[in-house]
């Protein structure tokens, strides 16, 4: 009887702190007006914390659920492009330091350093030259033989010197895995990296359960409203039925377009924190989860598609990756000596930034990291 008691005191205990955690992150998001926020907190190896607050459709009042909602998480997905990339370098088939004309089937070169060899590693780090002036969602953008303007897609610095950021960089690196491997990309990253890992999720539309996305948001200052955004998840059919492997890759969006709940982020999260390995499931080697977290450009802090950041969660220095897109901001950071993580996102709200960060996600995963992780 002893036990039961206790048992039941300790589930009254955890469900009343976790109705504590849950008010004060809803104060938080309203002092933002958010429309819906998910989050999830990690911790040697196991989600510890999760909950949403507000909602998935506004209109219809339905509430945000953390563990089935889909959201499309913008350049975090840029993470599943590079480790995909390091699943083949791993297996011999290409090098981090190939020229990438040769892996994009065109010349790849900055016109004012022509003889420099701009390699998949500069992709990869945003150290390529490239840029997003010609837009991003077409090859065309940066390809000579089809593009006469194709010379203002690089900057004027030599590749491998330095750093800025471009969506580019990730379309292209997309279509060059699909002509490495012959299979469409969507497909791809769900057979190497989503099922084995046992997650919902996927970068194109039409193969996910269209319920389940939370609705995204963009908050228009003049009308003081907030706006739906269905380009967010736009299936692209006629797109893809006439797609052409390897060139049209952009319709999926490998540099921003994967939908994925919460959850399930925080789970592939935890597989780089542990170093390329989760649930007894080793996707990339200790070597290649390592050459993805380490700095390319130091200044930047920027690896393969994760990046340090010393002020997200303040006086630590975590790895990982923000995005957004429509209106939805979404983090994921984690601490792989400390092992801690924190993934945080929302469909929609009045946003504010600091140091190119946004503040409402840097103050839930501080409040989570301050009540759930740094307690002992």
């Amino acid at each position: 009887m002893r036990y039961i008691a206790l048992l039941l005191f300790v589930s009254v205990f955890t469900s009343a702190f976790s109705q504590n955690i849950k008010l004060d992150v809803t104060n938080i998001a309203k002092r933002y007006n958010a429309v819906g926020l998910a989050y999830v907190v990690v911790k040697d190896g196991k989600i510890i914390h999760s909950d949403a607050v507000g909602y998935k459709d506004l209109e219809k009042q339905t509430p945000l659920n953390v563990a089935d909602n889909l959201f499309r998480i913008a350049s975090i997905s840029k993470s599943f492009t590079a480790t995909a990339w390091m699943q083949l370098v791993e297996a011999g088939k290409a090098s981090l330091d190939d020229d990438f004309g040769s892996l994009i089937g065109f010349p790849v070169r900055n016109p004012l350093f022509p003889n420099k060899v701009i390699t998949l590693r500069m992709l990869l780090s945003h150290t390529s030259s490239i840029s997003d002036k010609n837009g991003y969602f077409n090859l065309d953008a940066i390809n000579p033989i089809k593009n006469p303007e194709w010379k203002k897609g690089y900057n004027d610095y030599e590749p491998g010197t330095q750093y800025e950021y471009c969506n580019l960089n990730f379309n292209m690196a997309g279509a060059a895995l699909e002509q490495a491997v012959g299979i469409r990309f969507d497909n791809y990253i769900k057979k190497q990296i989503l099922m084995p890992l046992r997650l919902n999720g996927g970068y194109c539309v039409d193969s996910l359960d269209n319920t389940m996305f939370a609705k995204i948001y963009e908050y228009d200052s003049k009308k003081e409203e907030f706006e739906a955004q269905p380009a967010a998840y736009a299936p692209r059919s006629e797109e893809v039925q006439n797609y052409t492997l390897g060139y049209t890759t952009p319709v999926f969006s490998p540099t921003g377009g994967l939908k994925i709940s919460a959850e399930d982020l925080a789970r592939y999260m935890m597989m780089h924190m542990n170093y390329g390995e989760y649930n007894g499931v080793r996707l990339i080697s200790k070597t290649s989860a390592n050459i993805m977290q380490t700095p390319v450009n130091k200044d930047a802090g920027y690896g393969l598609a994760l990046r340090e950041n010393k002020t997200f969660i303040k006086g630590k220095k975590v790895v990982g990756h923000t995005g957004s897109a429509y209106g939805l901001y979404s983090a994921m950071f984690f601490e792989p000596q400390e092992q801690f993580g924190v993934v945080v996102i929302t469909n929609g709200c009045k946003q504010v930034f600091e140091d190119d960060e946004p503040v409402l996600l840097e103050e839930v995963a501080n409040y989570l990291y301050g009540h759930l992780i740094a307690p002992k």
